[in-house]
């Protein structure tokens, strides 16, 4: 019997980093509002030159490399992200096939925000086990901040650019299996998180334009509650349903959205604090790229072993939501 597997991680940044202290110069903030209210300290920003299918070619050659592979030996590429490098076509997903030297494979995005990684990941493991692929290569990629208003200090404090990769492999071993993913949404509330302007509802316009349609508008306190909610029922569930012990999971990798909620929801499951992984001081909200930009620190920290079990976990905009069981089968 056939099953998914992660053989391998890796993650891109820019070089460019924006502080709290250098938002204090832009927007009406502080380096303690931020810190309190976030976690957040530091976040990296995209040069002019850098698109969202640049920072991804670099976290995917890397994860190309430690599987093992060539790019050649990659059947499907699935790009999560919504700041691609175009509005609609191509897909960041095709312009990265082309940047990686892949051709003749299918390669298109997916677009749940801050969930996006998960959501590839459940798509990978579906083609994997039907035996239609072998090797897929899923990439959380944002280049958020240009679609950020520096004017607006509830969001441009947030958010940072950068790519995540992981390549997932068939394999006959149950106990190299990604255990479980759960993945789920709800449109009713889409208006808590959104980009306006942009689409058939809202095109480009001059009204569009005066109104900044073009950038992250969130509705934060009825984000921060229905996250610690939602994600705390949706992790109890998917550790329920598959008999996971709390002190079998090594690592709690969620979406690095802010500070307070990562820190609730774990303390709502039972988690101890060495169970968490926390790298949105450093590195920001960076949507669909954060989770595997999360699982790439503790790998490249030597924390994250053969076989050690994860439990993923975020909630985005849409709003979408969803949780992944799985031991981390790279070398």
């Amino acid at each position: 019997m056939l099953y998914a597997s992660i053989r391998s991680v890796g993650a891109y940044v820019p070089k460019k980093i924006l502080s709290n202290s250098d938002l204090e110069k832009i927007v009406d903030t502080t380096d303690d509002w931020i810190t309190k209210r976030s976690g957040i300290k530091n976040r990296h920003i995209a040069s002019s030159e850098e698109a969202t299918s640049d920072l991804a070619k670099e976290a995917s050659i890397i994860a190309i490399q430690r599987a093992g592979l060539k790019p050649q030996d990659i059947d499907m590429i699935i790009v999560a992200s919504i700041s691609g490098d175009y509005l609609f076509m191509p897909s960041t997903a095709c312009v990265l096939a082309d940047k990686l030297g892949i051709k003749n494979i299918p390669a298109f995005d997916i677009l749940a925000a801050c969930t996006g990684f998960i959501y590839a990941l459940s798509t990978a493991k579906a083609y994997i086990e039907s035996g239609m692929m072998k090797n897929v290569l899923i990439v959380g990629a944002e280049a958020l901040s240009k679609f950020v208003d520096y004017s607006d200090r509830t969001t441009c404090v947030l958010f940072g650019d950068g790519a995540g990769a992981a390549v997932i492999s068939a394999t006959n071993d149950k106990e190299e299996a990604v255990v479980d993913v759960h993945i789920s949404a709800d449109g009713a509330l889409q208006d808590f998180l959104i980009t306006p302007g942009g689409g058939s509802k809202h095109p480009f316009s001059s009204f569009a334009n005066s109104e900044k349609m073009q950038f992250i508008k969130m509705k934060g306190n009825e984000t921060f509650k229905i996250a610690v909610r939602t994600l705390s029922n949706d992790v109890e569930e998917i550790i329920a349903k598959n008999n996971i012990k709390l002190h079998d999971i090594k690592f709690f990798i969620p979406h690095q959205a802010n500070y307070r909620i990562i820190k609730a929801v774990g303390d709502a499951i039972g988690l101890k604090d060495e169970q968490l992984v926390l790298t949105v001081d450093r590195f920001g909200n960076t949507s669909a790229a954060s989770i595997p930009m999360a699982m790439n620190a503790i790998y490249e920290e030597k924390k994250l072993k053969y076989k050690d079990m994860m439990l993923l976990d975020a909630f985005g905009g849409g709003l979408t939501w969803g949780s992944a069981l799985l031991p981390f089968c790279g070398k």
